[in-house]
Formats: C-alpha cells, structure tokens, sequence
C-alpha cells in the first residue's frame, strides 16, 4: 500500500510493530491513518497544507497569510534574510500520478522543454 508519498505505508510513523490481531483492527488503523493524514497531515507537496484545506479551497487564506507574516518578519529583520521569502503562491496543479511527461520534465529529463 502507498500512501506516503513515495514511502509504502508501512514506513509510516504511525505504523503499527505487531502484526494487526483483526480484520477489524487492521480496518480501524486504517481509517485513523486516513484521517490524520488527510486532516492533520500538512504536506510539503501542496505548501504545507492539509488535503481537507487544500480540498475546501482555505488553503488560499492560509498560504496568502503566510506571505504576510514572512514579509513582515523580513520587514522587522532584514539581516536574518539573504534572499526572498519562501515561495507560498499556491500550486495549481496536484498530481497523485503524474503522467509520463511530467513526470520526465519534473526530474529534467524532457529534452524538449
């Protein structure tokens, strides 16, 4: 089972050392998993927001007030910076499998780009 990015489930922090005793155990670790990874998860993929924020759209409020907040960080200690802030412009396009071709232009392998 992949979940985890490109890690197999079972690599997972949560995952459990002893073998499930139940279906019904297995079930019930599976769906706690699910929701912790789609409510409380923050993924790097998609700016560190959780699916369920991405996926009712709060996710533009959270990245645009992140934004503010470095830009006044920066404001009150300009020293502590040497380049711009970190890029929270929200991603547009998601990918669980990306196609071929992206896939090949994200790792710089198309050569026609």
């Amino acid at each position: 089972m992949w979940i985890l990015g490109r890690l197999p489930l079972k690599y997972g922090p949560s995952y459990p050392n002893q073998p499930f005793q139940s279906l019904e155990s297995a079930r019930e670790w599976v769906h706690e998993f699910v929701q912790w990874y789609n409510q409380q998860h923050r993924h790097s993929a998609i700016h560190f927001v959780t699916p369920n924020q991405r996926h009712e759209g709060k996710d533009h409020a959270i990245l645009e007030q992140r934004k503010e907040v470095y830009a006044a960080a920066r404001t009150r200690n300009p020293a502590r910076w040497s380049g711009a802030i970190r890029n929270w412009d929200r991603i547009e396009n998601v990918w669980l499998n990306p196609p071929k071709a992206i896939r090949a232009k994200e790792q710089k392998l198309d050569r026609s780009a």
